[in-house]
Formats: structure tokens, sequence, C-alpha cells
């Protein structure tokens, strides 16, 4: 059996599979179009996507506008399909982004880190998706209120990430081992909490699971337990095709379940990485002296911050572990080997076949 399409409104994916947005460049236009090529859902983020741009600390806003731009460009010159883009309601260019992913014709904006409460107000009649993630029934119940009652306007689905994630987490640090909190549990009670607002529309709004999402048998649980796909970003990581340097993949490889631990992000909540020795001088109380030439997210206080988490994360994304880190979900440590994103969907769905039909699993 091949897996079920997932349907977001008059997008029709092939394969249920949304690859998750990674931010500072390490899911740019190759990993998006390669995932994309496959039947998948391949996304940009736009999380500082500007990093290599020469001006990224004298012009932050153009750079990111210019970098962004022509990544979904170059996505859509390399592989026809589905494209989205991930925005980090925290961030301060948040409404640049959202106008230049709806100006250059993205499929779907995924906006999660903040409740993304005016995302309609600029949507003006364009095709283009919207899809909140969220991590809780509340969280996805608010939006669909605020939508409903300020633009007449309803999610085109949800994702709903739990807190086996990689990067930063909607959770407060003593929900993350809290079973109350894990994934199984919240996904249901989303997609109990939007059927309501689905009567109102008369249509669907696919709820889609993420965090801690590994291999086929765990899509064929998800999907059991009444989601319509599932989101994964660690394992596009250790693709050829990922955006990251060499060095940042082989972290995956390298890590064992000890190594991938709950950090205190600078950004004032909770994230999942693989820790490194500059993790551990952190740890330590070692100040790494900076100024901030960004200010990228707001609800960054860089003043009373130990370091800075955009230029730790893009020495991470060009390798230069030794000076900042990899995010990473739990499941991490399982990575060990980097194949194709074609080897991966193939792995996937056998998998999956493998769960639908009670035969042994022996995918990659």
């Amino acid at each position: 059996m091949d897996f079920p399409s997932l349907r977001i409104g008059d997008l029709l994916a092939r394969v249920p599979i949304i690859q998750g947005g990674m931010g500072v460049g390490i899911s740019l236009s190759n990993l998006a179009s390669a995932v994309m090529r496959e039947g998948g859902i391949g996304v940009i983020a736009a999380a500082m996507i500007g990093m290599g741009e020469p001006d990224i600390g004298s012009n932050y806003r153009e750079a990111n506008i210019r970098a962004l731009t022509r990544e979904i460009r170059a996505a859509r010159a390399k592989a026809e399909g589905i494209l989205g883009v991930n925005i980090m309601v925290a961030l301060t260019n948040f409404s640049d982004m959202v106008r230049t992913a709806i100006k250059e014709g993205a499929d779907i904006i995924f906006a999660g880190a903040g409740l993304p409460l005016d995302l309609p107000s600029y949507v003006q009649g364009a095709r283009t998706k919207l899809v909140p993630i969220v991590s809780s029934a509340r969280a996805a119940s608010i939006i669909c209120k605020k939508w409903m009652s300020k633009f007449a306007y309803l999610p085109d689905a949800f994702v709903v990430e739990g807190p086996k994630a990689g990067g930063h987490l909607g959770f407060k640090p003593e929900q993350i081992d809290d079973p109350q909190y894990a994934l199984d549990r919240i996904v249901p009670e989303v997609i109990e909490a939007v059927r309501e607002y689905e009567e109102r529309a008369q249509r669907p709004i696919p709820v889609i699971a993420a965090g801690g999402v590994y291999d086929g048998a765990d899509i064929h649980k998800f999907l059991q337990l009444g989601a319509a796909g599932v989101q994964m970003g660690t394992r596009f990581v250790a693709t050829h095709e990922c955006d990251a340097d060499q060095r940042f993949k082989e972290a995956y490889i390298q890590a064992k379940p000890e190594d991938i631990q709950i950090i205190n992000s600078p950004v004032g909540l909770p994230g999942r990485a693989i820790i490194s020795s500059f993790l551990e001088d952190v740890k330590r109380g070692l100040k790494k002296p900076f100024t901030c030439p960004f200010h990228c997210v707001a609800t960054c206080d860089y003043t009373k911050s130990p370091y800075c988490i955009g230029l730790a994360l893009t020495n991470a994304k060009k390798g230069l572990l030794q000076h900042g880190f990899a995010f990473a979900g739990a499941n991490a440590w399982r990575v060990d080997k980097i194949i194709s994103v074609r080897e991966l969907i193939d792995s996937l769905r056998e998998g999956f076949r493998q769960a639908v039909t009670g035969s042994p699993c022996c995918a990659i």
C-alpha cells in the first residue's frame, strides 16, 4: 500500500510529508526542491535566511527580503510541486517575510513560534494557504476564533508540533517529558477542537503531526490517529540535498542519546540541540561577548544573553560547531547515515507499507 495523498485546499501532495522548515540556512531551495520533486511539500525557512548576504549586518531587512526572493525562485526553477515558507511569528521582520512569500507565489505559509493572529490580513486574494503551527488545542481554537471574527477566514490546515521536535519548543520545560503533552495526545485534541470550525467552513481543516516523527511506522500511527499527514525535520538534515554544511550533518550521525539536550535559548524558549563545546562553555557561565547586529527575534534580550543565537546558528550551518550548535529533534541520535531525499522517502514509504501490512520493518 502506498502513501495516501495530503490535500490542503486545492493543493494535492502525493506524499503526505511536509519537510520541516529549519531556519538559519538549513532548509533552503536545494532541500525544498528535492522534497517537492519526490511529491512531498518542500519548505524554505525564512529565519535569518539572509545570513550569507554581504550586508546582513548593515541592511538586515533588505538582505533577508533579497535572500528569500532568490531562494523561492531557485526552488521553483529546480522542481515542480508544492512549496512552503516557514516564518516565525517572533521574527522582527515577520511582515517582510510574509509579504515576500506571498509576492513570490509561495503555496503555503507555515507560521509558528507565536500565534499568527493577523496573518490573514496579508493575503488579500492571494492563493497562498495559511497554516499555523501550534502545540495545543487551545492555541488552535484561539486562532480559529480570532481569524473568523476579524477576517472571516479559517486556517487552511494546522501543524501540531509536539515536545520531541528540534529547535525552539512551544512548551514549558516541565511539560516536555510529561505524557499529557505527548504528540499522540495533542493531535487528537486539536482534531477535535477544529471539528466545529470545519463544519462552519464546510471544508476540511487538515491536522498535520510534527515533532519526533521518525519512520514509516510513525507516519502510519499518526494517520491512524486522524492526522492528514506529518511534518519531519530531523530526517531531512541527514540528506545529501540539505543546505547545511557536511559537518553539520555529521553531528547528527555522531550524536548519542545523551548528546541531545534541552537548552535555554536567548529568545526565551526552551530548545532541543546537540550539545557542543560552545554550549558546554555557555553552561559553565562563560559569556560569549557580542554586539547584536540583527535584532532578529523580538523576544531576545541580547543585553542579558550569553551569546547571539543568530551568529551561533549561522556558524553551525557553516560547519563551525566550535562556535555554535545544531538544533535537532529527540530522535536525531537514531540517524546513522546520510542518504538522498529520494532514498529517505522510499524508505519511509516502505516502512509505512510494512506498518499497514504488519510485516517486519527494515527501513533505512
